[in-house]
């Protein structure tokens, strides 16, 4: 039993499968079904072990099994049976499934990241291919091209294939990242080029950006931008005009989300994208309230990020949409209250995906979410009342499952207020 039990505490795989179990069932039935088969022999569980969480409580229970079996007790103990009745009163008092992935040190939440100088493999729930195909080349030679740059190759973002070679429904999506490829702000965990004075903007740049996604054909498309501070309005006028001329060259048909900047909280600045006509107004909260400051550039900041989120849906955005990334140090406690702050301030839709770091330059990972723990969050946020929710390791805030349920949940908004408008 003690063996096993171990064998299974050090299987980060195994581990999440007795999550699932857990995510299905009831934590009684799985462990009621280690009991009546491996628990024959003599067991001392106390109260207090009996109480601790599942896998850390019948690890210790182990234990002490081990010891007196030394001591040569192998009998059945006379009142076994009280004892396994008491043990399962117990587990069906005890903690459920909302105990167990809210607690950072079980194995069902995350697994170990190792430090930067340990060799480990990382969790194969992390994998992905080598990116490839038609369409890939097609899209990168079209960029390249039009000199045109995207946070999918900038940022290192490992949906790079998926998104740009189709996917199961073989429509390719790119994330176009505006005002260049330098960055005025470091935060660590961006692998964007950064500068104090980068060059200037290219003043085609909205207009070949339109021409070059009104070209592709797609229905919807994702700008994103570097920050620069440098700029008297902070690039808003520019991100403002590439909306317009999106909208423009495809008559209206096109969705458009724009993944934008703080602005520094300027309120003028927010007001010229959400008057630009885009149907999906995105900010990045990017992490816990407490670990704003460690993570994001120091020009960042929760409350400029709750603001400006809060003043686009004031001002009329259609949909605000707001990320955070897992794996900086956050407890899951803090997690939870930082989708309800946003959803207190009127974002409608949330993704939560894995950090990764991108070079070793960059902030370490302090551990590997688990499959299951993002599962838990996507029901925690549909409980919250947001519209949407996109949480998994590989999810990033423009990840394209998003993209296609908003996709129909704005073109079924279309079609309603046409309907209206007609009668």
């Amino acid at each position: 039993m003690v063996k096993m039990l171990k064998e299974l505490l050090q299987q980060p795989t195994r581990s999440a499968g007795l999550s699932s179990r857990l995510t299905n069932g009831s934590i009684v039935a799985s462990f009621q079904e280690l009991y009546s088969s491996h628990f024959s022999t003599s067991s001392k569980i106390t109260d207090q072990e009996a109480a601790r969480s599942p896998t850390k409580g019948i690890a210790t229970s182990g234990q002490k099994d081990m010891g007196d079996q030394s001591n040569g007790s192998r009998s059945m103990s006379t009142n076994a049976p009280s004892r396994a009745s008491a043990f399962r009163d117990k587990l069906d008092k005890g903690p459920g499934l909302d105990d167990f992935i809210l607690s950072s040190g079980d194995a069902g939440y995350s697994v170990y990241a190792p430090k930067p100088k340990e060799r480990m493999r990382k969790p194969d729930w992390l994998k992905r291919e080598v990116p490839g195909g038609a369409e890939y080349t097609r899209i990168k030679s079209k960029l390249r091209e039009l000199k045109l740059s995207t946070v999918c190759e900038e940022a290192r973002c490992p949906n790079i294939g998926e998104c740009w070679g189709g996917g199961e429904d073989a429509s390719a999506t790119a994330t176009i990242m505006l005002m260049g490829d330098t960055c005025t702000r470091g935060c660590r965990f961006c692998a964007v080029k950064t500068s104090r004075a980068p060059p200037p903007l290219d003043p085609d740049e909205p207009e070949n950006t339109a021409k070059a996604v009104a070209a592709w054909g797609i229905d919807y498309v994702v700008l994103t931008s570097v920050d620069r501070d440098d700029l008297d309005d902070f690039g808003a006028e520019h991100i403002a005009k590439t909306i317009k001329g999106l909208k423009n060259h495809t008559d209206g048909r096109l969705l458009v989300e724009a993944l934008v900047p703080d602005f520094q909280g300027r309120t003028d600045c927010v007001q010229q994208i959400v008057d630009s006509g885009l149907d999906v107004f995105a900010h990045n909260i990017e992490t816990v309230e407490r670990l704003q400051g460690a993570v994001r550039d120091r020009r960042a900041g929760w409350d400029q990020s709750m603001s400006v989120l809060r003043m686009a849906k004031d001002m009329g955005a259609r949909v605000t949409k707001s990320s955070i990334m897992l794996g900086c140090g956050e407890t899951p406690e803090e997690v939870l209250a930082t989708m309800r702050t946003l959803r207190e301030n009127g974002v409608d839709v949330v993704t939560l995906g894995q950090y990764m770091r991108p070079t070793k330059k960059h902030m370490a990972v302090s551990e590997y979410v688990t499959p299951e723990a993002f599962e838990q969050y996507k029901k925690e946020a549909e409980n919250m009342g947001f519209l949407y929710c996109a949480s998994g390791a590989m999810v990033r805030s423009s990840y394209r499952a998003g993209e296609l349920f908003l996709a129909n949940h704005l073109g079924h908004k279309q079609q309603d207020t046409a309907v209206h408008a007609s009668s």
